[in-house]
């Protein structure tokens, strides 16, 4: 089974290699709690340590606040990976365009199609879906774009918002959809916030499910996977020591 390293410190080593390839994981989390941070270092790692393309959507912010992003934790090298395409950047500008919303998805499924990108962040999921007006649109959209990041052999991460603290279990299209469920969250504390990050499923793959504390410093995410505190208690609503 080939596997794609994140080379996020910590990540691999609970993923047991890292993901495996051709899988499409939505990492969650309410606001703050680094998930575009996590989708910007997955997609810069993969040019600079594994030779591996990317492309990042992003429909809530422009090119030049991702590249601000990236570069406030280290990745200077992010504007030169785009301006050689090695890192493909499709902004709000360039997704909010049209007047029509589904001539636009037409044609980002149709530039997907037989990429040279092997990586894909869409950033965020969740305001991909406002921009339907019915359910039915929403799933048929939803569901092609899965099969043509699966057909075209991309790696992915989908972020999606979520309001409550602690991770929402709750079974939606979504979580059918992807391989994999990452959770992202934080608590407060008198000093600022303790974050943490929950994988709470990939398939086919043997992962460590407990939730492990994470840092957002200069250099990136580093995810402590020696230092487990917590587990997922069913029934509890929250993490609780085990």
């Amino acid at each position: 089974m080939e596997l794609v390293k994140t080379g996020i410190d910590g990540i691999d080593a609970i993923l047991n290699g890292g993901v495996v390839k051709n899988a499409t994981v939505l990492v969650s989390g309410n606001p703050g709690t680094g998930k575009s941070l996590f989708g910007i270092q997955y997609i810069y790692n993969g040019v600079k340590d594994f030779d591996e393309k990317g492309i990042y959507l992003s429909f809530e912010e422009n090119a030049e606040d991702i590249q601000d992003a990236a570069e406030s934790i280290g990745f200077d090298e992010w504007g030169d990976f785009v301006e050689n395409g090695d890192i493909l950047v499709y902004d709000k500008q360039v997704l909010l365009r049209e007047n029509d919303f589904s001539s636009t998805l037409d044609r980002l499924l149709d530039d997907l199609q037989g990429s040279e990108y092997e990586r894909l962040v869409m950033d965020s999921l969740t305001m991909f879906q406002l921009f339907f007006e019915t359910e039915q649109e929403r799933r048929r959209y939803l569901l092609q774009f899965s099969d043509i990041l699966k057909q075209n052999g991309f790696t992915s991460l989908l972020i999606s918002e979520q309001g409550t603290m602690f991770p929402d279990q709750e079974i939606t299209l979504e979580n059918f959809l992807t391989d994999g469920n990452i959770y992202l969250f934080q608590t407060p504390t008198e000093s600022g916030v303790n974050r943490y990050i929950w994988i709470a499923k990939m398939r086919k793959q043997d992962i460590k499910n407990d939730i492990f504390p994470m840092d957002i410093e200069a250099g990136g995410i580093t995810v402590h996977d020696q230092a487990a505190g917590f587990s997922m208690m069913e029934g509890s609503g929250g993490p609780s020591f085990g």
